[in-house]
């Protein structure tokens, strides 16, 4: 059963990827997909699940080269998205004209480094500064144990801060790793939230740990998302990350809010 049929719309995917295989990689990518997956081929799939509306993530394997993500979102103005940026040669006009393009935020590939960059120095707060007056946020994407590195230092800067994929828990650790229990805290200062998603790159455990964040979080704070086209497991299927939430919150109301409210309210 696809969420047109049990849930008023709009709904909202907040993680999705669209991109074309002869897009330059970065060197030693973690991911080099052969094949493309494009805006047509992605409002297909939205179409076939009931989906309304969907946030685009600039994807680490083509770095700061963002012109697919912008040019689909001057082709979708009901679609928003993030891109990747340097953030010593961004300047504000540059972030203006994205923003007129449906561009809302940043990602922040933190993942793919074996050394975090120096959110305390010039440029990055230089960078962070600006995507606050813009009302941006940083969507960063770093394994658990690592993200107390950094999130203080986005709290501090006052930037919204959307953090991906379940926080990336230790799977030893689960839920007590202390970059799960350090989201849970920032949740509760009110800039940060969470994406449901990705529960297939995390295992079995990936209810429990969607389940701790129903649980213990902020509802409000809380989106969901496929993380279409599931790039490296593409075995998987988009009905089942439907599925999964259905799995994580059994309550319509809720999950309502989670990929219908929260999402228009944080993206919109």
């Amino acid at each position: 059963m696809s969420i047109k049929n049990v849930e008023s719309p709009p709904v909202i995917d907040a993680h999705v990827h669209v991109f074309k295989k002869n897009m330059p990689l970065m060197p030693n990518p973690r991911h080099a997909p052969d094949y493309d997956f494009t805006q047509d081929d992605l409002q297909k799939i939205l179409d076939a699940h009931g989906v309304q509306r969907c946030v685009i993530a600039a994807a680490s394997p083509w770095g700061d080269c963002n012109d697919y993500v912008i040019e689909t979102l001057r082709n979708k103005p009901q679609w928003r998205g993030t891109v990747i940026l340097n953030p010593s040669i961004t300047n504000r006009y540059e972030l203006d004209s994205m923003a007129k393009d449906g561009v809302v935020g940043v990602r922040l590939p933190f993942i793919s480094m074996k050394e975090l960059p120096d959110i305390q120095s010039f440029d990055y707060r230089k960078f962070l500064y600006r995507l606050c007056e813009l009302d941006w946020h940083v969507h960063l994407h770093l394994d658990g144990p690592r993200i107390p590195a950094v999130l203080p230092h986005l709290e501090k800067s006052g930037v919204k801060v959307v953090v991906d994929h379940l926080a990336r828990p230790d799977p030893v650790k689960g839920i007590n790793c202390e970059g799960f229990q350090a989201v849970l805290k920032s949740i509760e200062k009110g800039r940060t939230w969470v994406k449901l998603s990705a529960g297939y790159r995390l295992g079995n455990d990936s209810v429990e740990y969607a389940k701790a964040f129903c649980e213990r979080a902020n509802m409000d704070r809380l989106v969901w998302a496929s993380d279409c086209p599931f790039v490296g497991v593409e075995s998987t299927t988009y009905q089942s990350t439907i599925d999964w939430l259905m799995q994580v919150e059994p309550d319509p109301l809720l999950r309502y809010r989670i990929h219908t409210v929260n999402p228009l309210a944080l993206y919109f």
